[in-house]
């Protein structure tokens, strides 16, 4: 057994989609390897990028391949029959050949017997000549086919050098050969990530934009416990006097603006910090520290229930105030109610609660200022808190519910629209969803991980 520490940078799938209103954003093709080190121990740390599966069919240099291989392929079949036709000309050509041999013996007999036999032979040559006049067109097609040939033998020299250049630059392996050991690293290192469970965040990168609408404070989100095939995205524009959600099918939908359904909620929300989990949506009823868990499957509430001692309604809300008092997300580990009570002098308060009842199944206070915290998003039980939303913001403190301790950190990420109203992490994509200014975004995140895995080199 050997020990090996990653830090896996996963790929955001979403981008597939090419989501990007102006620009058709398109992941890189391959397992990407952005940095490698030693650490103190000697163990290596790398940051690695997991592509969309089987994006080796869709490889460019494939791509170029089987376009040219078609291509020769429509011109050997061009070429054949060609070849087929000329062919039966030829053996006509070889027939009249006869007939010409059979034409030059009645000349030279004209020419030995002009008076006996001149109109005998003459009208016996007028048939000849009338039989050979066929002959004409077939020549000239012949002509025609002879130069489309010699040019398609051209065309499949430059084809071949062009083929040959490809099968160099690919290396010495068969292109299908070449495609399977691709796919077999991949699934290895598939395998490798599905033990990548939870880590501790090490880098924020981006934001990639995905739309620019709405107003300049909201949220949207997909759920992180839906199936791979369903990327459904709900959008809930401003932090007040609002209860219209809208559902999109997919990312695609959602940047044409095609919506799926929209739904009428029978409370208005508060703030901006909603989240979708596991087909309900829940989030803070206006003017309350009231928590709603709304399905989508019936369309109606399914349960609600006081965050007892929480503040609301602008008493303890993130840097940027629109009464977000009341954060709920969800991470790897379930379902988490971030505020901040009288009792703990106005600090941030962490409650796991149950996604059913919305009862509170264990709590930690930290000693961190819900004022002074410009956002905050879990990822496997640590809470991440930035000190601000306005440009220069960066992750600031880390707070662990595992150890029940906490950690100042430095890490940097780039507020492009210089306002954020809503930063929420999503387990399944491994990302972070933000609303910048009225600009709906992504962040791209690295987490470290120490895996121990079999050695089969």
């Amino acid at each position: 057994m050997w020990s090996l520490s990653v830090v896996l940078n996963p790929l955001l799938f979403l981008l597939l989609f090419g989501y990007c209103p102006s620009v058709t954003i398109r992941p890189k093709e391959g397992w990407q390897v952005y940095s490698s080190a030693q650490d103190a121990d000697g163990r290596c740390i790398c940051t690695v990028v997991a592509p969309e599966q089987n994006l080796c069919s869709r490889d460019a240099k494939g791509r170029q391949l089987r376009q040219l291989l078609e291509k020769v392929q429509n011109m050997s079949q061009s070429i054949e029959v060609l070849n087929l036709r000329t062919q039966r000309d030829f053996q006509y050509i070889m027939r009249m050949e006869s007939q010409i041999k059979g034409l030059r013996s009645k000349f030279r007999q004209i020419e030995s017997d002009r008076k006996t036999l001149v109109n005998k032979n003459f009208q016996e040559l007028k048939g000849k000549m009338e039989s050979l006049q066929p002959l004409i067109p077939v020549l000239e097609q012949y002509k025609t086919d002879a130069k489309l040939i010699s040019q398609f033998k051209e065309e499949i020299r430059n084809l071949s050098g062009v083929l040959m250049g490809i099968q160099e630059e690919m290396g010495a392996y068969d292109y299908e050969e070449l495609q399977q050991r691709v796919l077999n690293l991949e699934n290895r290192l598939r395998n490798c990530m599905s033990k990548l469970t939870c880590g501790k965040l090490m880098k924020i990168t981006g934001p990639l934009t995905v739309k620019t609408s709405g107003t300049r404070f909201g949220a949207w989100m997909t759920d992180p416990q839906a199936s791979p095939k369903n990327n459904r995205v709900w959008y809930m524009d401003s932090y007040t006097n609002n209860k219209i959600v809208k559902e999109y099918k997919s990312i695609a939908d959602f940047v044409a603006g095609v919506e799926s359904r929209t739904y009428n909620l029978p409370f208005k929300w508060a703030g901006t910090n909603h989240v979708v989990y596991n087909g309900s949506l829940y989030y803070n009823k206006m003017q309350s520290n009231i928590i709603v868990r709304y399905s989508f499957e019936t369309g109606r509430v399914v349960t609600q229930r006081a965050l007892e001692s929480a503040g609301f309604h602008n008493v303890y809300p993130y840097t940027w105030g629109g009464f977000s008092d009341i954060d709920l997300m969800a991470d790897e580990l379930g379902l988490w109610a971030v505020y901040a009570t009288n009792q703990n002098a106005g600090n941030i308060v962490i409650s796991q609660l149950n996604p059913d009842t919305l009862q509170i199944l264990n709590t930690w206070n930290t000693e961190y200022s819900k004022r002074n915290a410009g956002e905050s998003f879990m990822i496997c039980g640590t809470l991440y808190i930035t000190n601000s939303h306005l440009t220069g913001a960066k992750v600031y403190y880390a707070y662990s519910t595992k150890t029940s301790t906490y950690e100042y950190t430095d890490i940097p990420f780039h507020n492009q629209y210089f306002h954020l109203s809503m930063l929420d992490y999503n387990a399944r994509d491994r990302t972070l969803y933000g609303w910048n200014n009225g600009h709906q975004v992504l962040f791209n995140v690295t987490l470290f991980h120490i895996i121990k895995t079999e050695d089969t080199s």
